[in-house]
């Protein structure tokens, strides 16, 4: 008979233990590993040193795509809270200082639903993985509601893509 020594139970996973397990949420990690010795360490003082170049160079790169994929529909809707941007890129939502961003590709499903009463108008973004994330904005008038149902529908018609199965 084998004896082990130490504990038989494995780390706890998820994310209140690491905010990273949930795509989308943040950024990923650095990609640094252990294994990376000191070596490594020179390279990233010298970038941080260098930094404002690529900054500026990143943001002229980064305008760029943007105004290529631009010709498409958009849809934006945000109030003092929350705020949900719908364009070529995927799906950004945002809640006070939490922001988390879906590509096309990472979407299942986008469900919307408004209250029978109030201005509360709520955008759930289904992900393949059988997770989900609401947001409610809250609309300056119910008039909204439709207006803000044909642009989103004109955007989902234009990038997303189901998958026949």
């Amino acid at each position: 008979m084998e004896q082990r020594i130490g504990s038989s139970s494995q780390p706890l996973e998820g994310a209140g233990f690491d905010p990273a397990f949930i795509p989308g949420l943040t950024s990923p990690a650095s990609g640094r590993t252990e294994d990376d010795g000191p070596e490594k360490e020179p390279e990233v003082a010298e970038s941080e040193e260098s930094a404002p170049e690529p900054e500026e160079t990143a943001e002229e790169s980064a305008a760029e795509p943007e105004e290529a994929g631009a010709d498409g529909p958009v849809f934006e809707a945000s109030d003092r809270r929350a705020r949900m941007v719908a364009d070529h890129r995927g799906v950004r939502l945002s809640l006070d200082d939490q922001e988390c961003e879906f590509r096309w590709d990472e979407i299942g499903a986008v469900e919307t639903e408004t209250a029978r009463f109030g201005k509360r108008y709520t955008v759930t973004v289904h992900t393949p993985d059988r997770r989900w994330y609401p947001i409610e904005i809250e609309a300056p008038a119910r008039s909204h509601f439709k207006e803000w149902d044909e642009q989103l529908d004109a955007v989902l018609d234009a990038y997303f893509e189901e998958d026949a199965e």
